[in-house]
């Protein structure tokens, strides 16, 4: 029973690391890649909340993550990249992320989160510090533009944070840390 759950371990890992590469093969490939990532996403969300282009546009900054995420049982891997942008400066930082979690669900979810960081404090603690712990219930059954997904809008210490699910089907309740750090190649 060990060996399955490293197997099943190995296999996330595996299919998290293939599906949540940018596309590229150059430093400015893979640059490309995340803004054009970041465009669809925003067009995304001005979209489906045309509120929050104002809200982007007046905040001190935002990010915006493409994320693969896995549960299994009692487990829940994810990994992905993505971009932060200062607003005062226009500085873009090229970010990865990975979580880890406990809890119970099954499914395989393929989701982007944006980050609206209303004051410079927040957004210079994103950037340098990148840890975010908490809990998650979620419900996603979609595949391109059909089904729905569940994801709520959170506010948490000067950070208002947007989830869209683009395809998956999940259904969990997980208590999980995300690491969120620096791309040495891209930045």
């Amino acid at each position: 029973m060990k060996n399955l759950g490293i197997i099943i371990f190995l296999m996330c890992f595996t299919l998290l690391s293939g599906c949540v590469t940018m596309s590229g093969n150059s430093v400015s490939e893979k640059r490309q890649s995340v803004m054009r990532m970041k465009t669809e996403v925003l067009t995304e969300l001005f979209e489906l909340k045309p509120s929050t282009q104002s809200q982007v546009a007046n905040a001190a900054g935002y990010a915006v993550f493409s994320n693969i995420n896995v549960n299994l049982l009692i487990a829940s891997f994810g990994g992905g990249y993505g971009v932060v942008k200062n607003n005062s400066t226009g500085k873009i930082t090229y970010m990865n992320m990975g979580e880890v979690g406990l809890g119970i669900g099954a499914g395989l979810k393929d989701f982007r989160v944006v980050f609206i960081f209303e004051s410079d404090d927040a957004l210079k603690r994103f950037i340098q510090r990148g840890w975010a712990f908490g809990g998650q219930v979620d419900a996603a059954a979609k595949l391109d533009d059909k089904g729905g997904a569940v994801a709520a809008e959170v506010i948490i210490d000067n950070v208002t944070i947007y989830q869209l699910t683009k395809s998956g089907l999940a259904l969990q309740a997980t208590l999980k840390g995300t690491k969120f750090w620096l791309d040495s190649e891209l930045n």
